[in-house]
């Protein structure tokens, strides 16, 4: 299948690009792919990468757990055991945001935030592409696109490791930024290739996840993109618990697909280290901004 090339960084439209890393897809295809870097503005993406009308390929996997509610692995049963805690949390964390109780969850998957919400008294919607994960969701509520719900504003709108995976970031942008309410709230949570987890890792870092994974963030980047499209990132949260999935997943990606037991300590104490050493410049493995317009 041939790949497309991204001619133009979407933060700084500039069109000069150098090489960053070359990553492998350990999930899907098992292909290589190459990772580069905006010379002015340092964002980083897949480039080349699939078409998006071909990119469904890369998610059709049983290793691909966000799509699917059963485990196959003790990875799987590790993510699922993490999601249930991680549900409530998400919920306590935008629950203050919520005064009018509308919430749009940009790509949510099998809808498990999605239905803890409405379990919760919220008006919630739901958008995801994948027609497997809608069928597994069972919830009226999801809809494929943005075009496809009904014409009104949200008071919080979610990305739980979402924006990611969106080819055309500034249509998007642009949409939900139409779509969120006057003092509304938008939920953005990325992975951050600025953390020690992924320096420690590298091209194993699984928080680059490519070919699914088109755009890679740093604080400084989503700052940029986000005052490009004229919003504002009001305030970043770590989720500390992410760095000890991702160095574990980065550990079953070094040893052809295998955890054993002296990588999961390895994982353990990595992300231990991780999130002691991102304590004073915010650099968790994964972030959470919160937006405002």
């Amino acid at each position: 299948m041939p790949l497309e090339k991204v001619e133009a960084c979407p933060v700084c439209k500039q069109k000069l690009f150098k090489s960053f890393l070359t990553c492998k897809d350990y999930t899907a295809s098992g292909e290589s792919f190459h990772v580069e870097q905006c010379v002015n503005c340092g964002f980083t993406i897949t480039n080349p990468r699939p078409p998006e009308a071909q990119a469904g390929k890369y998610y059709q996997s049983d290793s691909y757990i966000s799509h699917t509610s059963a485990a196959a692995g003790i990875m799987d049963y590790i993510y699922l055991i993490m999601r249930k805690f991680t549900l409530i949390w998400k919920y306590n964390l935008i629950k203050h945001q919520l005064s009018t109780k509308t919430l749009l969850d940009m790509g949510c998957g099998t809808g498990n935030f999605l239905n803890y919400c409405v379990k919760s008294g919220v008006d919630a919607y739901g958008v995801e592409p994948s027609l497997d994960a809608q069928a597994i969701a069972r919830n009226k509520h999801i809809v494929q696109s943005l075009d496809d719900l009904p014409d009104s504003k949200f008071n919080v709108i979610t990305l739980w490791h979402v924006l990611e995976h969106i080819y055309n970031l500034e249509g998007i942008l642009s949409q939900l930024k139409t779509r969120l309410a006057e003092n509304g709230t938008i939920f953005i949570a990325v992975p951050n290739r600025e953390s020690f987890d992924a320096d420690h890792y590298k091209e194993l870092w699984a928080g680059y996840d490519v070919p699914r994974h088109v755009w890679h963030f740093s604080k400084k980047d989503m700052i940029a993109l986000m005052e490009k499209e004229g919003l504002k990132v009001k305030e970043i949260i770590p989720m500390k618990l992410d760095a000890f999935y991702v160095s574990m997943l980065s550990e079953k990606n070094s040893n052809n697909g295998k955890l054993p037991l002296t990588s999961t300590i390895r994982a353990i104490l990595n992300a231990l280290k991780s999130n002691r050493k991102a304590k004073t410049e915010m650099n968790y493995s994964s972030l959470i901004y919160l937006i405002q317009k």
